[in-house]
């Protein structure tokens, strides 16, 4: 990492040190999104410390992503969005000086309702999620390189997910709940639907390669009959590798030892997810609550109940 990076980031933080707890939080929500969207895949977005058990000494995510693959650019995508998301969430709670609700979002609706209420300041959670995690990218050239080039636009990708899923919440006011005026104000998304709209760019994502539109280099698709990515799309360089087998030099961990569906055929059942190696099966006896009563006043009581469940691993 050259010294203009390192220098540039730290006076983000410097400036901002009040709002380095929600980066944190934003960092912590992207890769548990991460792996909650990619559980049954054979790349589940493991991180570095949930597999060796020691301190973070480089990418929480590894060498998987020094490569320009698609799981490279989700990983940029939601990272960005956690920070962007987390945020936005402080500002609205009161959390930050610098920020609040969206003042902006005022008055009277064209639909027929008024504006009122703390309204999320996506806006500033946007900017800011910019100036923090696009300062990586900023490497003091004039012009980035294809890898940067696509690593921005990833992050913007995933910014504009939250914008664009921005919902209206609203209150109804009148006599006995009649709802003779209404006030609202907008709302995020859930970090969760986030996580679910980039999982499907993720499989919709375009492979593309550097071009030039005019003096300056652009992402363009790498096969001229696909049809051109939005800003908000998913975009990668580098085909991912099958995650099949142990590959330090790709960031693999392989699927020996996953656990794997044995009545699916989609890449979670055991013909994909052990890439044709073979299974082992075991019975194992789970004992859980079941038949709950709730008794007056005021407890839960519930029966033991065992069940046997099949558990199969990939060899």
């Amino acid at each position: 990492m050259l010294p203009g990076l390192i220098n540039r980031q730290i006076q983000v933080c410097k400036r901002n040190v009040e709002v380095m707890n929600s980066v944190a939080e934003g960092a912590d929500m992207a890769i548990s999104e991460c792996q909650y969207q990619f559980k049954n895949r054979r790349w589940n977005c493991s991180t570095v410390d949930s597999i060796s058990g020691t301190s973070l000494k480089g990418p929480v995510f590894g060498k998987v992503l020094e490569r320009g693959t698609r799981e490279a650019a989700f990983v940029h995508a939601i990272s960005s969005a956690g920070v962007a998301h987390s945020v936005t969430t402080a500002c609205s709670s009161g959390e930050l000086e610098k920020c609040g609700c969206d003042a902006s979002v005022t008055g009277n609706s064209p639909d027929g309702f008024q504006w009122s209420g703390c309204s999320d300041h996506i806006d500033y959670g946007s900017i800011f999620s910019k100036e923090f995690v696009d300062a990586r990218e900023k490497r003091g050239r004039k012009q980035p390189n294809n890898r940067s080039l696509m690593n921005l636009h990833n992050n913007e990708a995933g910014r504009r997910t939250i914008e664009s899923n921005m919902k209206i919440q609203c209150k109804c006011h009148g006599v006995s709940g009649s709802c003779e005026t209404k006030t609202c104000w907008r709302a995020l998304p859930t970090f969760r639907e986030v996580g679910e709209k980039l999982k499907e760019k993720f499989d919709g994502a375009t492979e593309v390669r550097t071009g030039r539109i005019g003096s300056r280099p652009q992402l363009v698709p790498l096969h001229p009959y696909f049809k051109p990515h939005t800003d908000a799309d998913l975009v990668y360089l580098d085909e991912s590798p099958d995650f099949c087998e142990n590959d330090l030099k790709s960031g693999s961990l392989g699927t020996t030892g996953r656990r794997c569906n044995k009545t699916s055929k989609a890449i979670d059942g055991c013909d994909l997810m052990c890439c044709g190696r073979g299974y082992d099966s075991y019975t194992e006896e789970l004992v859980e609550r079941c038949s709950c009563k709730f008794h007056w006043c005021c407890y839960v009581k519930c029966k033991k109940c065992r069940r046997t469940v099949q558990i199969n691993i990939c060899r």
